[in-house]
């Protein structure tokens, strides 16, 4: 069988995981085998019926008194245990950071190479032969690799695919494992949360208004804000801005902010480096705002205005009002 470990997040299953299962259910016919997942905590077990919509046919639940919450120590070791008892032809997970983190765990605690970001494998079913394509620089460089093993950890490239549920959705047997942890593993354990924020979140807006250092101060991101509002969206930013003190890092876009899948991302004043970029590429559509038209925001957008942003913003949002009156 195919292994896939779904991240969630008290009960509420990540989008990596869907896409975990979507890119699982093409490998795990590709391997002749069925495809089986891994729910890890106490409030797991209310997403077995989700996992069978995306083609899992068996789903096993972990339930501790470690895992109270995420730990990637404590997931790593179930999820180890798991592999040591089931014996998967491969274990799969969303290429998330907490995804990366816990198959990093179970790779190093099964002694096994773990094959990160991957958008495609390829295997000679019972040969212990891979082979793999896989991003590097946050998307920018793609590895072709191979790989010797009767047991792959892999990770999903987040984004690789879009989820989707199988054609036909099963209900999928259910089996609770014990796991031994010991406590130790609860040192790296989420303890509290605070909500920074209420309502649309900048990974799930819609719309996202972005604004680089060419917007020129924290004062100047209000027209962004109202803009962002009437389309229901989210402002988000470049590093250059946070690292400016203009706005909080949980509105940065790129490789070490928040990666969004918008409709569109409205891109101002960005010259779009590499890093912003990896967090901004999934994106469905691009329109960059920029007076440099050599600026690689511009080059790699969808649709480029050449003009001042200060000017533009203003005017998407006046004739917003105007075609809404």
């Amino acid at each position: 069988m195919l292994l896939v470990v779904l991240e969630h997040d008290r009960g509420s299953m990540d989008e990596a995981a869907r896409e975990a299962l979507t890119f699982g259910r093409g490998l795990a016919s590709q391997m002749g085998v069925p495809l089986h997942a891994a729910l890890i905590g106490s409030d797991a077990p209310e997403l077995v019926a989700e996992a069978g919509t995306y083609g899992a046919e068996a789903v096993y639940t972990v339930a501790h008194e470690v895992l109270a919450d995420f730990g990637p120590e404590a997931w790593g070791e179930s999820a180890a245990e798991l592999a040591r008892r089931l014996d998967p032809g491969a274990v799969l997970a969303g290429g998330s950071e907490r995804g990366n983190e816990v198959m990093a765990q179970v790779a190093a605690r099964l002694d096994l190479p773990l094959v990160a970001n991957c958008i495609n494998v390829n295997t000679k079913s019972g040969a212990g032969e891979w082979t793999m394509t896989r991003q590097q620089w946050g998307g920018s460089l793609l590895e072709d690799a191979s790989l010797a093993s009767e047991m792959p950890m892999l990770t999903t490239g987040l984004h690789a695919v879009a989820a989707e549920r199988a054609e036909s959705p099963v209900e999928p047997a259910e089996e609770a494992v014990e796991v031994s942890l010991d406590p130790s593993l609860a040192r790296t354990m989420v303890k509290d949360r605070v909500v920074l924020e209420a309502g649309v979140t900048l990974s799930t807006a819609p719309v996202v208004i972005g604004g680089g250092r060419g917007v020129g101060s924290p004062e100047a991101f209000v027209p962004l804000e109202e803009l962002a509002a009437m389309l229901g969206g989210r402002v988000g930013c470049s590093r250059a801005v946070t690292n400016n003190g203009w706005r909080p890092h949980s509105d940065q876009v790129g490789q070490t902010g928040t990666r969004i899948t918008p409709e569109i991302y409205i891109a101002s004043g960005i010259s779009g480096a590499i890093q912003h970029w990896v967090g901004a590429k999934a994106s469905k559509h691009i329109l960059a705002i920029n007076i440099d038209p050599e600026a690689n925001m511009v080059v790699k957008a969808d649709w480029a205005v050449i003009a001042d942003l200060h000017e533009v913003i203003p005017t998407i949002t006046e004739e917003i009002k105007r075609r809404r009156a």
